[in-house]
């Protein structure tokens, strides 16, 4: 209905379906199963140990699911949030995710780090909106779109998990909303420009090396995969605002073949 958070694992494409509760993996040739039912599913990643990791959307809840998907935990950030949304686990474990707060006027937005225990503690604030999350291929670097600023963010990652005050990766202009993101092995940013319906490669400082137009629908989120990590995937999902509050939406996969491979993970 929904498709969201994409996610190269285990030479699978695993993403995520929030209206239906599902967490699906497909392989190359487009098999589908349902890997866990997870009611409001987002952000995907995975534990050093294997431990599917699920953010949910218009409640602030992560859980963790087990090999056989089934939830074995459920972290409620509720003190915290109104709603997570996108995350990335690190090598560590550790999870950076989007936490979203309500005010009168604007969904305002900070990161949380949130460890294997479900901790959290909060890493960057004064947001508008941040969603899509990625780590540059040295590790060292996270980038994160800012739906509501039209620009991705970029954010040195301190060995504790800080993060330092951020810089703008690419500034994309007022008419494009960033979403979901994934980064490639020279660093480039492919990242879905939702309601413009286009998914454009950037590099730092804000060149557009590459851009997929969709015919219809928002262009929500890419992720490289492949044996070679040279294909790109691309959710594609027919709804309006008020269409995915209430559940009534469409999704689709696409994928094509770029000249860049996914970052090493």
């Amino acid at each position: 209905m929904y498709g969201e958070g994409p996610r190269w694992h285990d030479g699978r494409l695993w993403f995520s379906d929030g209206p239906a509760g599902r967490v699906y993996s497909a392989g190359e040739t487009g098999d589908l199963t349902v890997a866990a039912e997870v009611p409001r599913a987002s952000g995907l990643g995975w534990l050093p140990d294997g431990t599917l990791v699920v953010s949910t959307l218009f409640e602030a809840k992560i859980h963790h699911v087990d090999p056989q998907g089934h939830i074995a935990a459920t972290f409620d950030l509720g003190d915290r949030a109104w709603s997570t949304n996108d995350l990335v686990v690190a090598p560590d474990g550790r999870a950076y995710v989007d936490l979203y707060k309500q005010t009168r006027n604007a969904l305002v937005g900070e990161i949380g780090l949130v460890d294997p225990a479900g901790t959290v503690r909060i890493v960057a604030t004064g947001l508008a909106v941040p969603n899509g999350l990625g780590f540059h291929p040295d590790g060292s670097t996270l980038v994160v779109s800012e739906t509501n600023g039209s620009r991705l963010l970029a954010f040195s990652s301190a060995p504790d998990g800080s993060l330092g005050s951020p810089t703008v990766f690419a500034d994309l202009g007022p008419g494009r909303h960033p979403d979901g993101l994934c980064i490639d092995a020279e660093g480039g940013v492919w990242v879905g420009c939702y309601d413009s319906g286009e998914f454009l490669r950037v590099i730092a400082g804000g060149t557009v090396t590459n851009r997929i137009t969709v015919d219809h629908g928002w262009a929500v989120a890419p992720t490289l995969g492949g044996a070679d990590g040279r294909t790109l995937y691309l959710i594609v999902d027919d709804t309006t605002h008020d269409g995915l509050v209430l559940g009534e939406s469409s999704g689709r996969v696409l994928q094509t073949r770029v000249d860049v491979p996914a970052a090493p993970t």
